[in-house]
């Protein structure tokens, strides 16, 4: 039914924007991978494809992104943020940060399977200097999982802080081995024990001692490994607010997050920033692009 609506809605006269907002926005993605399948059986054509030729600009953007599988649309997005017009590190950081070992796992066999590259070598050859090895080191998927060991806590901790101190390539190198492999428990220790030593916390320590996407990079993984959901919150609020609307990154995250953690995401931020995101996107969007985000966001009736 869903995919026989879509037909209609894509190759009739005019497309019905509404209709395949209403159907796209209102199914999970294993519903929307269906419809798709439906859609090729039925009409033998391809469902990204119609919408491609049929919609435009951001809008168009939206549509396409829901149909991918996550791993699929994680792959698309760090392969364009690399071989686009121009280098998009931040959408690298928020990806690669924020993303578990069977996640980044299932994106690598994607990226593969859809560019017949392999993403480390990319970033390898996309990247540079410390930002570069930090990035390949969260593509490798290895970080350790549910380990915690408190002795082991303090000693890097010190090492942390000893990083913050020299800034050699060597303690760079330290520091980020620490923050791309140890497990989120032994981080949370390793945090709290560099906040003992320091008198300090760890993202202020950071942000004073480097610069550059690679300190954009390590706070971001700090930033992760205490909340995700704040995190991109965080984000989220400076695309809107602080680049004018930064409409790829909005896209990216809803879409990312939208079956993971989005009401998380809107809880935050609403608590850190007092409107909620639906308030936002309806104040800087518009048309059917604002709506098909409004659709994504989903809110609560004060939201409105």
């Amino acid at each position: 039914m869903d995919a026989q609506m879509l037909g209609g809605a894509l190759q009739g006269i005019g497309c019905e924007k509404d209709m395949v907002i209403d159907i796209l926005t209102q199914r999970c993605n294993a519903q929307r991978l269906m419809i798709a399948e439906a859609y090729r059986d039925m009409y033998g054509r391809d469902l990204i494809m119609d919408l491609k030729e049929n919609l435009s600009h951001h809008f168009k953007d939206v549509m396409v992104g829901l149909m991918y599988p996550p791993a699929s649309y994680d792959a698309h997005e760090l392969r364009h943020a690399m071989k686009g017009a121009e280098m998009e590190e931040n959408c690298l950081i928020d990806i690669l940060a924020s993303r578990s070992n069977g996640e980044i796992f299932q994106m690598k066999e994607a990226y593969l399977m859809q560019y017949n590259n392999d993403i480390q070598q990319d970033i390898y050859s996309e990247t540079s200097g410390h930002f570069r090895d930090t990035l390949t080191n969260l593509a490798q998927g290895t970080r350790e999982e549910g380990y915690a060991d408190p002795a082991m806590a303090a000693q890097d901790a010190m090492v942390l802080w000893e990083a913050c101190q020299q800034k050699t390539g060597e303690h760079k190198n330290m520091m980020q081995m620490i923050l791309c492999n140890k497990s989120y428990q032994q981080l949370w220790m390793v945090f709290q024990e560099f906040q003992n030593i320091s008198g300090q916390d760890i993202v202020d320590a950071i942000n004073e001692c480097y610069d550059g996407y690679f300190q954009e990079l390590l706070v971001a993984i700090v930033l992760c490994v205490r909340d995700k959901p704040s995190y991109f919150a965080y984000r989220l609020y400076n695309a809107i607010h602080e680049y004018g609307f930064h409409n790829k990154t909005v896209i990216r995250i809803l879409i990312a997050r939208s079956e993971i953690d989005l009401m998380n995401i809107r809880r935050r931020y609403k608590e850190r920033y007092g409107k909620s995101l639906f308030h936002d996107i309806k104040h800087f969007a518009s048309g059917h692009y604002e709506t098909a985000l409004l659709a994504i966001c989903a809110g609560d009736a004060e939201d409105y």
